[in-house]
């Protein structure tokens, strides 16, 4: 059973003042999940991340580190997080949206990055912004899974919302996610093929970190549709309406793929386990898994 620390224990835990544990939140700079509003941190992936920090710290006045430290930043899955959970792989989830992923990534705080942005001119996934950043680097491109995103609506539909043009019909009050996320990327490239612009829909005043954070926000009846996946609109039983297939995909160094840390993780998502979880949480296809879609120089 993992233990769920909340933000009064988890600052007490760290020796940290509540605030500045709401200031890492909001960067995403520590392992979290929010449950029913209130905000979660696991306490064995907070004791990988203290860890990994610290040898951040102690390897700072070296030229050169070698090695990352035990993170997949990036975007968040839920498939992905319970994988690193159950498998017991070393490893902590650092959120923070695809591109500042990226740049972490790139910067060697982490030793692989969730992506699902889909590129604009072409539809494609990941790719093109991997070369653009990391097209020199030893880096690998694996495929975690497909994901359906849509629009997550009240239960019921109240609204008949059945695709992006009815947002603007049906006057949605609707939530955004933060610029730097692929779900943001992809909403707004849906928004743009529809012919529609953001300044004529109504939106809530600020982005929500997470795509839970979306479901709480149609829950709770502070908005009427916002994107997400599948598994986001199950697990809180509303509404979804299916727009797109995506590729989430993990970016990660060539040498780090065959680290224990990964191995481990990596064969523990093509467990049969895996599998039916991927089946309970819905919205998934891992027909494609650990499919390698780049490899870098």
């Amino acid at each position: 059973m993992v233990e769920l620390l909340n933000t009064r224990e988890v600052a007490d835990y760290l020796r940290l003042k509540q605030r500045k544990i709401y200031d890492l939140v909001q960067r995403g700079d520590i392992p979290c999940t929010r449950v029913g509003g209130k905000w979660l941190f696991p306490r064995d992936q907070i004791d990988r991340w203290l860890s990994a920090r610290e040898s951040v710290h102690r390897d700072a006045a070296a030229p050169l580190r070698t090695a990352a430290p035990p993170v997949i930043a990036g975007s968040h899955d839920p498939l992905l997080e319970w994988c690193v959970d159950e498998s017991r792989c070393g490893l902590a989830l650092m959120g923070g949206g695809s591109l500042t992923g990226i740049e972490r990534l790139a910067e060697g705080a982490a030793v692989a990055c969730g992506l699902h942005v889909r590129d604009a001119a072409t539809g494609d996934y990941n790719i093109p912004l991997v070369e653009q950043r990391l097209g020199d680097r030893d880096v690998v491109v694996l495929e975690w899974a497909r994901r359906e995103q849509g629009l997550v609506v009240a239960a019921g539909n109240p609204l008949g919302i059945q695709g992006i043009a009815d947002l603007a019909r049906s006057g949605a009050r609707l939530v955004r996610r933060p610029p730097e996320t692929g779900a943001q990327t992809l909403f707004d490239q849906l928004i743009d093929e529809a012919g529609l612009r953001w300044p004529d829909l109504a939106t809530l005043e600020r982005p929500v970190r997470v795509e839970t954070d979306v479901g709480l926000a149609v829950l709770n009846g502070q908005a009427d549709a916002g994107i997400a996946i599948r598994a986001v609109a199950h697990q809180l039983r509303l509404d979804f309406v299916p727009l797109h297939w995506e590729r989430y995909d993990l970016v990660m160094r060539r040498r780090d793929v065959f680290e224990p840390p990964l191995q481990r993780l990596l064969a523990f998502a093509r467990s049969p386990a895996a599998a039916r979880r991927a089946e309970e949480l819905q919205g998934y296809d891992l027909g494609g898994f650990g499919t390698v879609h780049f490899n870098g120089p």
